[in-house]
């Protein structure tokens, strides 16, 4: 866990978003798809911005590059038996499985005030509060897919191989994992010491003290992910920039 100053920057800069949104319009309570809408200091701790707007179609594009790496897999989600959402928030993308007749959805969050909020708001789903390390709170193969969805981004190389066992575990055999990097897209952000790590096919980390939160920012090289990210997984999809929910993010999908 972070120590005492890494604390005192996460709640510092959990603070100012909180404030930007305060400045904002609070919008609507419910939202076009009849569901609660999360209070704008929520929304912008998932999405970097109180814009409902936002919020709602960010997540809707999310679900969107889901069900269509599912389907080029014949995997159809409508016909999987259950999902975990890891890194739910206050539902950004869970809201949009609630029309999904005979599917068990799941989610789970570093944050328990998000995972109240979804408790409260979304009872179509099951919701539980993770660590920053496993374990997660669900029995061993309970999923036909877990997706993380800007997760990886913000984690150090040792946590992210702690989860993806932890994934294996609680995913049922050829159970799918779909994960999102920054990858090439970002590269012009890094510094030069940083571009050369990266082109040379090495994880970039920065602020590793502040793992789990958005001040950690991780960035993989596609030669990482496909021969280093998850050896114990098969590799069956990389769309570079294809996460069109988390924009400019990799959509990188795995097998058990």
């Amino acid at each position: 866990m972070a120590g005492l100053g890494a604390r005192l920057i996460d709640r510092a800069y959990t603070a100012y978003v909180a404030l930007g949104a305060l400045r904002r319009p609070k919008g609507f309570r419910t939202a076009p798809d009849g569901l609660p809408l999360p209070p704008p200091r929520l929304i912008a701790t998932v999405a970097g911005t109180p814009d409902a707007d936002w919020f709602l179609e960010s997540g809707r594009r999310a679900a969107r590059a889901i069900r269509e790496a599912l389907d080029r897999q014949n995997a159809e989600l409508g016909r999987l038996d259950s999902i975990l959402d890891f890194g739910c928030g206050c539902g950004r993308v869970v809201r949009h499985w609630a029309g999904l007749n005979g599917v068990a959805v799941s989610g789970s969050d570093y944050n328990p005030g998000l995972v109240r909020w979804c408790r409260q708001n979304l009872p179509f789903a099951r919701f539980e509060v993770n660590g920053l390390e496993p374990p997660l709170a669900f029995d061993s193969d309970s999923f036909d897919l877990v997706y993380a969805l800007s997760v990886f981004t913000h984690l150090p190389e040792a946590t992210q191989r702690r989860w993806l066992e932890e994934f294996r575990r609680v995913l049922r055999p050829r159970g799918h994992l779909l994960l999102t990097t920054h990858g090439a897209a970002y590269r012009n952000r890094l510094h030069a010491d940083e571009r050369e790590r990266f082109d040379a096919g090495e994880l970039v980390v920065r602020r590793e003290r502040l793992a789990g939160t958005n001040l950690c920012t991780t960035f993989h090289p596609e030669s990482y992910v496909r021969n280093r990210l998850a050896p114990e997984l098969e590799l069956i999809a990389f769309v570079p920039e294809g996460a069109t929910g988390n924009p400019h993010q990799d959509l990188v999908l795995l097998r058990a």
